[in-house]
């Protein structure tokens, strides 16, 4: 057996055997060649996988934003309705939760209505005490006016007499006079003695004194008369009518005080009043209260239930402004200056297809994401935020009528779309990969969909039919998947 073996590795190595001369193995070339392509594509993975998209003008980190209002619970009580369904259209003044709160503090109120009860009371009493005084003034002024005029009458009369006897007086002085000078005659005449001059003396002077205390007497009630026309009670004949003036002037006083008295008592029962009716809107308002939209939109989120206790400040609801919806996409840095303001961009995976950047944001903070349907992805290290507004859009960031109706109905916040900026050249290799998987997935589907159509066309034509209907009406539910699209992403 040996010898045979080696004869015939002597003829092979002789070239003497009959068979075509042997040729070198080719199988390590194509491993080599093979080892190197999967080397090289597995490089290429790692670096579009790892390394961040520095040049890219194509960025598939972009979602689809809204600014969102937050309805938050005016007062704190139980929910007795709610109106608010997630992703149901309002407008603005609309009311989505109804709030009462049976266990309002009514002290309050209690208190000032007890006030204002004791503030009333007074006011009657110093009203009717007022109008008792004006009545007690007018009796007194009657009955003053009255015995004035009697007063001056009896004065007249009394200033007549006093005339009178002035004249008598005059006339009594005067025959005294006569009588005297016709005495003096006979005495200087030696007819008549002094014995006889000196009482008729003493009677012309009693008579001169006798004038001039009735003129006295008359001057006196003519003072009087003056001062009791003038308003002044002087003598002991106008005691009582001093008196009657004096206590209407205490009376009057006293009604010019309740007067005051009754202006202040009106003050404070007005100022009452109106806190009464101020602490009473307050409790309306404590007691029952309306949810209702600032403004039109779609629900977003609900945070409370029928039945539920809440306090003021607790989220109620959250509706999202669909109308100024915008992309929030992510650029490396070096794309600041090509991503300025103004320019165009490209948007893939939305029913908008372009779109303007409006701003660009070195970054963002919590506070920030709370006023906006969802939060902004995270970025990383010398990464920036580009704020794309649809072409198309207002200055209020609005859809103009007739741009984007089904756009605006779809509503989808929190969709991740792809945003390429005009005339871009290098493509982001996620998304370069995500199209070739895609390609390749669809081209697998086609071919298994035509052995399938071939092998049982009537049941591929029936599943068709069939899963029109529930994507038809999902389509009206895609823009509430946002979110959580998003959190998966």
């Amino acid at each position: 057996m040996n010898n045979v073996f080696n004869t015939g590795a002597t003829e092979r190595s002789s070239g003497l055997g009959h068979g075509p001369p042997p040729r070198a193995p080719r199988h390590p070339a194509i491993l080599r060649v093979s080892a190197i392509g999967v080397a090289g594509l597995l490089s290429a993975l790692m670096v579009t996988a790892v390394a961040p998209p520095i040049t890219a003008d194509q960025s598939d980190r972009a979602v689809v934003n809204a600014p969102v209002t937050l309805l938050t619970a005016p007062i704190g009580g139980e929910i007795d309705a709610m109106t608010a369904l997630p992703g149901r259209d309002v407008r603005d003044g609309d009311k989505l939760a109804q709030i009462s709160n049976p266990r309002v503090d009514r002290s309050t109120l209690i208190s000032l209505e007890e006030k204002s009860s004791d503030a009333r009371q007074k006011l009657d009493a110093t009203r009717a005490k007022a109008a008792s005084d004006r009545a007690y003034v007018a009796s007194l002024e009657t009955e003053l006016a009255s015995q004035t005029e009697q007063l001056k009458m009896q004065f007249q009369s009394q200033i007549e007499e006093l005339r009178a006897r002035v004249s008598q007086s005059n006339a009594q002085s005067g025959e005294k006079k006569a009588l005297v000078e016709r005495q003096s005659n006979m005495v200087t005449r030696n007819t008549a003695s002094m014995d006889m001059l000196r009482p008729t003396t003493q009677q012309y002077a009693a008579a001169m004194h006798n004038a001039d205390a009735e003129g006295a007497k008359l001057n006196q009630k003519i003072a009087q008369l003056d001062a009791l026309n003038r308003g002044v009670y002087v003598g002991e004949e106008l005691v009582v009518l001093n008196n009657l003036a004096q206590k209407r002037r205490d009376i009057d006083l006293d009604a010019q005080r309740m007067e005051i008295e009754e202006r202040q008592q009106s003050a404070v029962l007005s100022d009452l009043e109106r806190l009464i009716d101020a602490e009473q809107k307050r409790l309306a308002s404590l007691a029952g209260a309306d949810v209702l939209s600032r403004g039109p939109g779609k629900v977003l989120t609900i945070g409370a239930a029928m039945g539920r206790h809440v306090n003021p400040g607790d989220t109620i609801s959250s509706v999202v402004d669909c109308d100024k919806r915008f992309v929030v996409a992510i650029f490396s840095y070096r794309q600041g200056q090509n991503m300025m303001p103004g320019t165009r961009v490209r948007i893939d995976g939305s029913t908008f297809r372009t779109g303007i950047v409006s701003a660009v944001l070195p970054k963002t903070s919590d506070k920030v994401d709370e006023r906006f349907a969802v939060p902004f992805p995270q970025t990383e290290r010398r990464e920036l935020y580009a704020i794309i507004t649809p072409e198309g859009a207002n200055e209020a960031g609005a859809p103009e009528r007739g741009t984007q109706a089904s756009d605006a109905a779809a509503c989808p916040v929190g969709q991740w779309v792809t945003v390429t900026r005009d005339n871009g050249m290098v493509p982001s290799m996620s998304v370069t990969w995500r199209r070739l998987g895609n390609l390749i997935a669809s081209w697998t589907h086609d071919d298994r969909n035509g052995e399938t159509a071939r092998n049982h066309p009537i049941d591929t034509d029936a599943r068709r039919a069939g899963m029109a209907q529930p994507d038809a009406s999902k389509a009206d539910e895609s823009w509430w998947s946002g979110t959580s699209t998003l959190v998966s992403r």
